[in-house]
C-alpha cells in the first residue's frame, strides 16, 4: 500500500504543470547552473527559468553568486528559451521594453547618474531612457553630488507617466528594502555585548550615529573614549569606520546604542602597574571643584588633589589659589581604590610648571622661604641650648673636683 501511494505521488509530481507567473512577479529561486551568458534557476514545482549573467557580475568582473544560492528575481515573460527573469533591469532595447512592467512589479532598474539638475538628478535607465530622481530619493540621508554623479545605481520606478516619457525613480527605496532585510537578519543574530563594524553617518554635540548595516544607533559622547572629550569632531568624522560594542537593543522602539571605548582596553586595568602607590608623575589639571582639583595622569585616568593637600599646611578657600586648569604639576599617588575608580593624589614638589598664575608661584616661593627661615631658627636655637648645657656641665664638674 505504501509503495502504491509512493508511486501515485511520484506520478502526480511528474504530471504536475509548471507554475505560471505574472509579469513583474517577485519569486524566490535557487541557482542550479551558471553558464557563460546565463544563470539558470529552480523555482520549485518543475518550474525553471533564467536571467542574464551580467546582472550578477561585480565591478572587477567577478561573479557574485554560486550554485545553490537563494536569490530573489522578477518574472519578465516566457519565450522559446523558457521563462525569463531578472534581478534588476540593465541596459538595451529589451530592458527598455520592460520598463512599464518594472514599474508595475517594483523591479529594480539599473541607472546612470549623469548630472545634477534643479531639484534632483538626471538619470539614464535602460540605456537611453531619461528619468528623474529627486534629491530626497537618492539616499537615506543628505548626499553630496560628487558621491553619486557618474555612478551606476539600482533604482525603483515610482512614477511612470506619458507612456514612459515622464519617469521618476528612487534609489532610496532600494536602500530601505536592503536595510529591512539586513535588520531582520540582525534581529535573529545580534546580541548585546557583541562587537560589530559600523560607519559614522552623522555627528551631534551629544554623540554620533553609527550604521552597522541594517540598523543605525547612537554612540553617546560618554562612550567614545575613556577620557574626557572637549570636541567630538576631533575624535570622529562622517564616513569613519569603527569597531563598536552593542550596548542596548530595543527592537520595539527601534532604539540602539553602541560603545567605542568598550571595544578598547580599559586603562584602569593597568592602573596599579602604571601608577603604583607612592610613585610620582607629571599630571595636568583637568578641572577644579570646591573640594579639590582633578588631575589627569593618562587617557581615562584622573586622580583627585584634595583641597586639604593643596594648601601645604595653610588654609585655602579654593583650589584656584594654588593651581589652574591646564597647569602641569608633579603629583604623588597616595591611594588607589579600584572598585570605585578613585585615586588620591598630593603635590610632590613646590615648583610650578608652565601655566601657573604669578600669584600662586609667588605664594609658593614665599612659603618655601618661610619654611627655610623657620628651619634656620630651630637649628640656631638647638645650637644655643647645646652650648648652655655644656657650660653648666663644666661648672658642675669643676665644683665636684673641689
Amino acid at each position: 500500500m505504501t509503495e502504491e501511494l509512493s508511486f501515485a505521488q511520484m506520478f502526480d509530481e511528474s504530471s504536475a504543470k509548471p507554475t505560471t507567473f505574472e509579469a513583474g512577479q517577485k519569486v524566490s529561486a535557487t541557482v542550479v547552473r551558471i553558464s557563460k551568458e546565463w544563470v539558470f534557476i529552480d523555482l520549485g514545482g518543475k518550474s525553471e527559468g533564467y536571467f542574464a549573467l551580467s546582472e550578477v557580475v561585480g565591478p572587477e568582473g567577478e561573479v557574485t553568486i554560486k550554485d545553490g544560492d537563494q536569490i530573489a528575481a522578477y518574472f519578465l515573460g516566457s519565450g522559446k528559451g523558457g521563462m525569463q527573469f531578472t534581478t534588476r533591469l540593465g541596459k538595451g532595447s529589451e530592458a527598455n521594453a520592460h520598463l512599464e512592467e518594472a514599474y508595475r512589479g517594483g523591479i529594480p532598474v539599473e541607472g546612470l547618474v549623469e548630472k545634477e539638475i534643479k531639484g534632483g538628478y538626471d538619470i539614464k535607465i535602460a540605456g537611453s531612457t531619461r528619468a528623474f530622481c529627486p534629491f530626497s530619493q537618492i539616499g537615506l540621508g543628505r548626499i553630496d553630488s560628487e558621491a553619486v554623479v557618474g555612478r551606476n545605481l539600482a533604482f525603483r520606478i515610482i512614477e511612470f507617466g506619458e507612456k514612459g516619457r515622464n519617469i521618476i525613480v528612487s534609489h532610496r527605496s532600494i536602500l530601505e528594502e536592503e536595510r529591512r532585510i539586513n535588520a531582520a537578519r540582525l534581529r535573529e543574530s545580534l546580541t548585546e555585548g557583541a562587537v560589530v563594524s559600523g560607519t559614522v553617518t552623522s555627528i551631534r554635540n551629544f554623540g554620533a550615529f553609527v550604521d552597522i548595516g541594517g540598523i543605525e544607533g547612537l554612540l553617546p559622547v560618554s562612550e567614545i573614549a575613556w577620557g574626557h572629550i572637549d570636541d567630538i569632531n576631533e575624535r570622529l568624522r562622517v564616513g569613519q569606520h569603527l569597531e563598536v560594542v552593542v550596548m542596548k537593543l530595543d527592537w520595539e522602539k527601534e532604539r540602539f546604542s553602541f560603545s567605542l571605548k568598550n571595544a578598547q582596553t580599559d586603562p584602569w586595568s593597568m592602573v596599579t602597574v602604571n601608577y603604583p602607590e607612592g610613585s610620582v608623575h607629571l599630571a595636568r589639571i583637568a578641572r577644579l571643584a570646591n573640594f579639590g582639583a582633578f588631575a589627569t595622569l593618562g587617557e581615562g585616568v584622573d586622580g583627585l588633589l584634595h583641597i586639604s593637600a593643596l594648601g601645604r599646611g595653610r588654609r585655602i578657600n579654593h583650589p584656584r589659589e594654588v593651581v589652574q586648569e591646564g597647569q602641569e604639576v608633579e603629583v604623588r599617588v597616595d591611594a588607589i581604590n579600584l572598585d570605585e575608580r578613585r585615586i588620591s593624589l598630593s603635590l610632590a614638589a613646590t615648583d610650578v610648571h608652565e601655566g601657573s598664575s604669578p600669584e600662586s608661584g609667588k605664594e609658593q616661593a614665599e612659603d618655601k622661604e618661610n619654611r627655610q627661615e623657620f628651619k634656620h631658627y630651630l637649628q640656631e636655637k638647638r645650637g644655643a641650648k647645646k652650648d648652655s648645657m655644656g657650660t653648666l656641665g663644666e661648672l658642675l664638674a669643676a665644683r665636684f673636683k673641689k
